[in-house]
């Protein structure tokens, strides 16, 4: 299995299964002299882990991470980091039923029929315990950015849309994203939510989510014009992480039903500096920041694994029914806005790193 390394100058690879031992990553290009800690790491791990509440899946992780190398003294020696988290509550017992047959809308079908071979146990390497590696690689990433674009930069992702339910945007509030399970950042709308999802999960269903990510203090001039367009690297980062289908940069999708007038950010200088009046491109034009606050949205589907029978196939091409059993989350998006906010980050760094590179 190749691509499993992410990024240019500040990469990381991820290794491990579901159901294995363990999982980690190693990553590599991280500058060296910067103050690290398991600590600073854990934060972010703690916001991803499962079992928290009855809103998420109840295998019980603590999600410990462990760092193995590039770290001494407490800052980093610009070596590769190695860190590994120990799977503790794995029951593979619970796919010993489904092991032959294919969940629709899952991964099952096309790892068999890429790979001849397929670890059924929690899903193996297609299963969404990976991204808890990618959340160890965006906290060091924050950490760095952190150092590097003052205390002014800041990663903040919430949920905004959970199955039929939205919320206000408007009322948008760091803080409430922070109290709530669900990240949400409409306090209104928490009661309601908590309603809606248990009732899915009652009834052994799921629901899909979007998910929106707000980076400020991000400097004009990260990006380049053409095939390294920061809203091009950040969109394949957020596609990359399991169940996500789309991806929105500013208005996204919806900048096709507005007008050249309507779309346009007009730019006026106030006092010296650079104000824009609204924020249709998210914060990116021609692929390079602007300056502004970067704003991407993503779409995560439904979770696959599900108690209501469905009709599938099994190993042998013969028809059948599937219903799964187990521990699963109602609502794989609302896990999804650590991971989010950690390929926000990486992307950012990498690109910060790049740019410092050509253009000192």
């Amino acid at each position: 299995m190749s691509f499993n390394t992410f990024g240019k100058i500040f990469r990381f690879t991820t290794w491990g299964e579901s159901h294995g031992a363990a999982i980690g990553c190693v990553v590599d290009g991280c500058p060296p002299s910067i103050a690290l800690s398991e600590k600073n790491i854990q934060t972010d791990m703690n916001r991803r882990r499962p079992g928290k509440s009855k809103f998420t899946s109840q295998r019980k992780e603590s999600d410990k991470v462990e760092i193995l190398s590039g770290v001494f003294q407490g800052k980093t020696t610009g070596t590769p980091i190695s860190m590994i988290i120990y799977n503790k509550d794995a029951r593979s017992r619970d796919y010993e039923t489904i092991k032959n047959k294919f969940r629709p809308g899952h991964a099952d079908y096309t790892y068999l029929m890429k790979y001849g071979i397929r670890d059924y146990r929690g899903g193996g390497r297609q299963s969404a315990r990976e991204t808890a590696s990618r959340v160890a690689a965006g906290a060091i990433a924050k950490v760095v950015l952190n150092k590097l674009m003052g205390r002014k930069f800041k990663i903040v992702g919430g949920v905004v849309q959970l199955g039929l339910l939205g919320c206000n945007k408007n009322n948008w509030n760091e803080k409430e994203i922070r109290k709530n399970p669900f990240f949400c950042p409409d306090k209104k709308s928490v009661k309601l939510w908590k309603k809606y999802l248990l009732a899915i999960r009652k009834a052994g269903s799921s629901c899909g989510a979007m998910i929106e990510l707000r980076a400020s203090g991000v400097p004009a001039g990260l990006g380049a014009p053409i095939y390294s367009k920061l809203d091009s690297d950040l969109t394949s980062a957020l596609m990359s992480i399991n169940a996500v289908k789309g991806v929105n940069i500013g208005a996204g999708m919806n900048a096709a039903f507005l007008s050249g007038e309507e779309n346009s950010d007009e730019i006026r200088n106030l006092d010296g500096k650079v104000k824009f009046k609204s924020n249709n491109a998210g914060g990116i034009l021609g692929g390079i920041s602007s300056g502004q606050e970067i704003i991407a949205s993503f779409a995560v589907k439904a979770t696959s694994s599900i108690l209501g029978s469905r009709e599938t196939i099994n190993k042998k091409g013969k028809n059948t029914k599937i219903s799964v059993k187990g521990r699963h989350d109602p609502c794989v998006g609302i896990r999804a806005v650590p991971i989010g906010e950690a390929m926000m980050a990486c992307v950012l760094l990498d690109h910060y790193l790049l740019n410092r590179a050509l253009c000192g």
